[in-house]
């Protein structure tokens, strides 16, 4: 049986960090239950993506989560199947689908099995988003390095690719001040960590990240702040 690209995707998270102990595609939804949870999310939940969402709830210590792909990004996905090559065609609808993926992954499952039970924080959203936005461009990478004879990612690859990821975003776009302040903050945070990322070598790369994802948000921006005065 073939594997789907989520389940692929999936598989890798786990391999860099923890199992998760289920199958994250029982948890997609169609689109009548996530206008539902997106009205009940709020007044400013209405700014965020509606093409792929992640809902989190928990009630004592059940965990819900929902991932929710809009037909038209799955439809961009199957025409323009990224396993068979990344291009200007596709780059943004895999980014989109990993990052959801990943917010399922991370913060609604390994963070909450780890004592974490504070999901409508904004501490938390700001963790997940910029763990996202790390991991997107490491699975980023290993697709492109995938079609690369050599298996080598050049300057140029990386710089379409952090172009696509970081410098396209625009969190001025939101009118709330909250959510623009924290996509803000993250993108700049994640464009940060990744350009040092990509000084270390594969064996130092997986157990750097791997201490990063350990660390709490306020952690994580102090190690990012860190890193950055010393290689400035």
């Amino acid at each position: 049986m073939n594997e789907t690209l989520f389940s692929q995707i999936q598989r890798l998270l786990e391999r860099t960090y923890a199992q998760v102990g289920i199958n994250l595609e029982d948890c997609i939804i169609d689109r009548a239950r996530s206008v539902h949870l997106s009205r009940l999310a709020g007044a400013s939940a209405r700014e965020l993506n509606e093409i792929a969402r992640t809902f989190l709830r928990h009630a004592g210590d059940q965990l819900y989560v929902g991932i929710y792909y809009s037909r038209w990004l799955i439809d961009q996905l199957e025409r323009h199947d990224p396993r068979s090559g990344l291009s200007d065609s596709n780059i943004r609808s895999l980014i989109v689908f990993v990052e959801e993926l990943n917010h399922a992954l991370h913060a609604a499952l390994l963070q909450f099995k780890n004592g974490q039970r504070r999901i409508a924080s904004e501490e938390f959203a700001r963790d997940l988003e910029l763990q996202a936005q790390v991991d997107t461009y490491l699975v980023l990478l290993l697709f492109v390095a995938f079609f690369r004879k050599t298996q080598r990612v050049s300057r140029t690859d990386r710089r379409w690719l952090r172009f696509h990821l970081f410098t396209r975003q625009c969190p001025d776009a939101f009118r709330d001040q909250n959510l623009r302040g924290r996509y803000l903050e993250t993108c700049e945070l994640a464009a940060s960590y990744t350009q040092y990322l990509d000084t270390l070598n594969g064996v130092r790369r997986l157990d750097e990240i791997r201490k990063f994802r350990s660390l709490d948000y306020s952690a994580k921006k102090a190690h990012i702040f860190a890193l950055m005065e010393r290689t400035g």
